[in-house]
């Protein structure tokens, strides 16, 4: 279900499976509950995944750090970088995805032209097969299903996520990729490169990661 890649005195931060529940469900713990049991401590979650999504994952060892997580996250302080992998040609290979999120059907959500609340996506993308693109992702908001909607919204959902059309694989190729932030003065970064996945684990897309293993030093669009 996981991998602890960093236990520290306040947080412990985890590489998730895909596929795997972040709440219990239908009787079986979700990774939440899996980790409390393994570790025996009580944890507080500060952001999710998806079932479908692989990656980073933190949790708050404490209520007084959970808070600080949480106001560090509102506050757009905690730099989060995905990667996902799509079939197609998208509307534009790189730039912002921006607009309102409202439920469709089928417990999907669909982007609109409205921007009352929006939700905000950069990107950039690099063909790493015939026809297959991958996509390194920056969420500027915390939405449900935002990088999946956002990607089928310039017409290329991700390769696997089925609810959103995406063409059936072996996963749901979406991977929290890094974590960049500054808590109680001192600055962490996570890197996690995905391990599970054909498409993944190709050469040419694992050659395409080294190239942008420090996402925060890329040139990223600028927001208005």
């Amino acid at each position: 279900m996981y991998q602890i890649v960093a236990d520290e005195t306040d947080f412990i931060v985890i590489a998730k499976s895909h596929n795997v529940h972040f709440h219990s469900q239908d009787g079986s713990a979700g990774v939440m509950a899996k980790l409390e049991q393994d570790l025996g401590i009580k944890l507080f979650s500060v952001h999710r995944l998806d079932t479908l999504t692989s990656g980073l994952l933190l949790f708050a060892k404490s209520s007084q750090a959970a808070a600080e997580f949480t106001r560090l996250f509102t506050e757009h302080k905690v730099q989060k970088y995905y990667l996902a992998l799509a079939k197609g040609k998208p509307k534009k290979k790189q730039g912002s995805i921006i607009g309102d999120m409202a439920k469709s059907r089928r417990s999907m959500y669909k982007l609109m032209r409205t921007m009352d609340n929006p939700a905000k996506t950069q990107f950039f993308s690099q063909s790493v097969a015939e026809g297959l693109r991958l996509y390194l992702l920056k969420p500027l908001s915390g939405k449900t299903h935002q990088l999946r909607v956002a990607l089928t919204s310039i017409g290329v959902p991700i390769l696997g996520d089925t609810l959103y059309g995406g063409e059936e694989s072996d996963r749901g190729y979406l991977h929290a990729f890094s974590l960049h932030f500054i808590f109680s003065g001192k600055e962490y970064q996570y890197i996690n490169y995905p391990s599970e996945g054909v498409s993944f684990t190709a050469l040419n897309t694992i050659k395409q990661l080294q190239m942008w293993s420090e996402p925060e030093k890329l040139d990223w669009p600028k927001q208005k």
